[in-house]
């Protein structure tokens, strides 16, 4: 490798703007914020719900006239 001509690669701390969480990560740039990390997004909290699949059957049955009883 040529020496002199690639960024310095640095240590930093990667800070979220939604819950404040900071892990470190490495980067080229001096700082990185992020809207959502890990700690606070909904997939890994357990907090998402799947609840367009149902509202697609519930739409579908009403547009058609089904009903479900």
């Amino acid at each position: 490798m040529k020496q002199g001509i690639h960024p310095e690669y640095n240590r930093i701390n990667v800070v979220c703007t939604t819950c404040g969480n900071e892990f470190e990560s490495g980067s080229v740039k001096k700082e990185i914020r992020v809207d959502t990390c890990s700690n606070c997004h909904p997939f890994y909290t357990g907090r998402q719900k799947f609840a367009q699949a149902d509202g697609r059957i519930e739409r579908f049955n009403k547009k058609y006239g089904i009903n479900t009883k």
